[in-house]
């Protein structure tokens, strides 16, 4: 990597970070673009992270993309929010901009979306209920994504019933508590685990046997790539998706918004990505 006094920075900031995937996909892209540029990672902490973004107005670094737990706190932080991020209620995409003034965005939909059009081919997000296992910023940007999208129905749930009735008021939906899984599950065109952890602990257990069989599951985690969520499915015979493929997703317009240009698409950057987990 050859930097210079000219060269754009980018970065990604989240608790923990050291995990994170998105350097190796942004560097991998920039290398292959030719661009006098690097992506770099930045762990703060909650109470840390406004005087981070305070600090990089002005346009010496390009922009951020935000992971957990900063997504709601970006919003916060932006003096400009897209239509896509108001909607999701949450940002994972922060551009500084020359003037001082600092922009928030939401990509995750547009991941979300690329990554059941790669895996599940034929998916129709109109031909059914989606369940959203969840209730913090990953949910908001799929309930947004697949409201505007055209879902009929998207239901919530959380372990938390009141959090889940709040972002279920947000979009129309319906919330269901952790005792009513089989029910919300019951008719699910897709099934999504929007969680880091699971709903009530480091595990999801989720009778994907309530769900038809042609049901599309999806894991927003991408570390392991075959979560023991998705394993589960692939088990009851239900078609999976894995995060990686919504990190590549969201993350082709996020290096657009820091960099001007497309991604160069010679890259294959979830084998590498792949390859760097040791998968």
């Amino acid at each position: 990597m050859n930097l210079s006094g000219k060269s754009l920075v980018a970065g990604v900031v989240g608790q923990p970070i050291a995990h994170s995937m998105s350097p190796v996909l942004h560097n991998a892209w920039i290398a292959a673009a030719g661009l006098d540029a690097v992506y770099v990672p930045f762990a703060v902490t909650e109470a840390g992270f406004p005087s981070l973004v305070a600090g990089l107005r002005g346009g010496s670094v390009r922009g951020l993309n935000v992971t957990l737990p900063f997504k709601l706190l970006a919003l916060d932080a932006a003096d400009q929010v897209s239509s896509r991020a108001a909607a999701a209620g949450a940002a994972n995409l922060l551009v500084f901009k020359a003037d001082g003034q600092i922009l928030a965005d939401n990509t995750d939909g547009l991941g979300l979306l690329a990554a059941f059009a790669e895996q599940a081919p034929g998916f129709d997000p109109q031909a059914g209920p989606v369940v959203l296992l969840g209730a913090g910023g990953g949910a908001q940007g799929a309930a947004a994504a697949f409201a505007e999208a055209g879902c009929p129905e998207i239901r919530i749930v959380n372990r938390t019933r009141t959090r889940a009735e709040a972002l279920a008021g947000r979009f129309g939906a319906r919330a269901f508590g952790l005792t009513e899984v089989a029910t919300a599950l019951a008719g699910a065109n897709a099934v999504i685990n929007t969680t880091s952890a699971g709903l009530s602990g480091d595990s999801l257990d989720v009778p994907f046997e309530a769900t038809p069989a042609a049901c599309v599951v999806m894991d927003m985690t991408y570390k392991p790539l075959r979560t023991p969520f998705l394993q589960a499915a692939d088990a009851a015979g239900r078609k999976t998706v894995d995060g990686l493929a919504m990190l590549v997703g969201q993350a082709i317009p996020s290096f657009e918004a820091f960099f001007g240009q497309l991604p160069p698409g010679e890259v294959d950057v979830r084998a590498l990505a792949i390859q760097t987990l040791g998968l």
